[in-house]
């Protein structure tokens, strides 16, 4: 079984996915007043295929709602993480949703 961990590499902008300790996928994103803009996702060709993507999105919007931050999703991926999850769709404001077809 692999070992999965999920951490904010805060020096680095993004959260982390590493499978057996290696980095298998990121989200990027920049703190604004309030927010979290995140503007990448990818994950390695390699580990494509595995769920890993919206395992890191959830997280990483867990963490957006921890911390009591807006989540902005400029990168494709999250936005289609959330249309595809409601659940998360209260950390948009009505402008994001907006812009980010959400």
């Amino acid at each position: 079984m692999d070992e999965l961990s999920l951490a904010d590499n805060a020096a680095a902008h993004r959260f982390e996915l590493r499978l057996d300790g290696v980095a298998a996928a990121h989200a990027e994103y920049n703190l604004v007043e309030g927010a979290m803009l995140f503007t990448h996702t990818e994950v390695k060709p390699e580990y494509e295929g595995r769920g890993l993507g919206s395992r890191l999105a959830a997280y990483a919007l867990d963490e957006v709602r921890k911390r009591g931050l807006r989540a902005i999703p400029a990168c494709s991926f999250i936005a289609g993480y959330i249309r595809r999850h409601p659940e998360h769709l209260d950390l948009v404001s009505e402008d994001s949703r907006r812009a980010y077809r959400i």
